[in-house]
C-alpha cells in the first residue's frame, strides 16, 4: 500500500513585520536589565544567526483555526477529493486560538473541530482532534495518518499545522523576533502513483530537556500581570538539536533503504538558519560527505518561524514553484525533519 501526500495548501498572513520595526523595542535580559548594545546591533546579530529579515503576522480578524481552514480548503482542492470522504482531521498546534489582545488560548471546542465546522463537513465519521507535539506536530500528524491508513482505520486524512505565535510573545524578549504566524495543510491517502511514505522516526527527550521551551513571565519588572509567554533556552536547544536531529534523520534514512545519494531535498523545520545548516551538515558528515548545495530549501528569511506551520508551508511553496531556485519532481526522494518543545524530534523519508 502506497500512502502519499496528494494535496497541499498554505495560508501566509498578509501583515509583514520587518526587522527595522523592532528598532524602538525595549529588549531586556531575563533579569529585567537592559542590554549593553543598541537595538541596531541586537537586530544585526539576530539576522546573522537566524537568517530572518521579516516575518508574517495574522491580521486582527484572523485566528489560528481560520488560517488552518483556508489552508485546508486549498489542500482539499489540490488533492481533488470530496471533503465528506475525510476520515480524520488532525490539527497540530500549541496554543489554540489566541484572540488579538489576549494571552489565554482557546481550545474548546478543539481547533480540528472548528476547521471541520468551517469546512461544513456533515459526515460524523470524520473524526477531528488536536495534536500538541511542539514544532514537530504537523509531521507527527502525518505519521499518525500514515498509521491509520496502513491499519485500515482510514483512507483519507487531513493534517494541518497552524499557529499565531505573534500573540504569545514577550515584546521585551529579543527571541520574540523569531516567531511568526501561518498555516499549512496536507491530504494523506492511499493512492497508487502519487508518492509513498518510506520510513519515519520519532522520539521524545524529557530527562532534563523537557523545559528547554516553556511558558514564562515577561522580562519587564515594570509590568504587573499574570500573563505567560513563550520562552526558550536557545543555546541548550541549539546544542540538543545539532547532536540529536542528525542521528534521527540517519536512522530514518537507514530504515528506508534509500541511499544518501538519492536524497534530493531536506525539508527541515524553519527554526534558525544557522542551526538548520549545522544539523544538515552533521547529517551528511555521518556519511563522510559535504552538504550538497541547494539540498535545504528555506523560507525563514521572509516568513520567520511559525512552529508547526513551517514544514507544510515550505513544502507547499516548493511544490508549487514559489521558492526561488527550488523544485521537486515526481519520483524524487525527500526528507522531512523537525525538532521542538518536549523536546520532540521526528523525521520522515518520502518519495514524491
Amino acid at each position: 500500500m502506497k500512502i502519499a501526500i496528494t494535496g497541499t495548501g498554505s495560508y501566509i498572513p498578509s501583515e509583514i513585520t520587518k526587522n527595522s520595526d523592532f528598532l524602538e523595542h525595549e529588549f531586556l535580559n531575563n533579569d529585567g536589565t537592559p542590554f549593553n548594545h543598541p537595538n541596531e546591533v541586537i537586530i544585526q546579530k539576530f539576522k546573522s544567526i537566524t537568517g530572518i529579515e521579516e516575518r508574517r503576522y495574522a491580521t486582527k480578524d484572523i485566528n489560528t483555526s481560520n488560517m488552518a481552514f483556508y489552508a485546508s480548503e486549498k489542500a482539499i482542492a489540490d488533492a481533488g477529493i470530496d471533503k465528506e470522504e475525510l476520515d480524520y482531521i488532525i490539527f497540530a498546534h500549541n496554543f489554540g486560538d489566541v484572540s488579538e489582545g489576549k494571552r489565554q488560548g482557546d481550545s474548546l471546542p478543539s481547533l480540528a473541530t472548528r476547521v471541520k465546522h468551517q469546512l461544513k463537513i456533515k459526515n460524523p465519521k470524520c473524526v477531528a482532534y488536536d495534536l500538541m507535539f511542539g514544532c514537530p506536530g504537523w509531521l507527527e500528524g502525518v505519521i499518525q495518518a500514515n498509521a491509520f491508513i496502513k491499519s485500515g482505520i482510514a483512507k483519507k486524512c487531513l493534517v494541518v499545522g497552524a499557529e499565531t505565535l505573534s500573540r504569545v510573545v514577550d515584546k521585551h524578549d529579543r527571541d520574540s523576533m523569531i516567531y511568526s504566524d501561518g498555516a499549512g495543510a496536507t491530504i494523506i491517502e492511499a493512492k497508487e502513483d502519487s508518492g509513498q511514505i518510506l520510513a519515519h522516526n520519532s522520539a521524545t527527550y524529557a530527562n532534563g530537556e523537557a523545559y528547554f521551551l516553556f511558558f514564562g513571565e515577561t522580562y519587564s519588572k515594570d509590568v504587573e500581570e499574570d500573563h505567560r509567554y513563550i520562552k526558550m533556552y536557545g543555546r541548550k536547544i541549539y546544542e540538543f538539536a545539532v547532536i540529536n536531529v542528525p542521528k534521527a534523520i540517519k536512522e530514518c534514512l537507514d530504515e528506508s533503504g534509500v541511499d544518501i545519494s538519492e536524497v534530493k531535498k531536506i525539508f527541515i523545520h524553519q527554526a534558525n538558519e544557522k542551526m538548520d545548516e549545522a544539523i544538515i551538515k552533521r547529517f551528511y558528515k555521518q556519511f563522510n560527505l559535504e552538504m550538497p548545495e541547494g539540498i535545504m530549501p528555506m523560507n525563514i528569511a521572509k516568513l520567520g518561524n511559525s512552529s508547526v506551520a513551517t514544514i507544510p508551508t515550505l513544502y507547499d511553496m516548493v511544490r508549487k514553484g514559489k521558492v526561488e531556485n527550488q523544485s521537486i519532481s515526481k519520483g524524487d526522494v525527500v526528507i522531512f525533519a523537525s525538532v521542538g518543545a518536549g523536546m520532540n524530534i521526528n523525521a520522515m523519508v518520502y518519495k514524491v
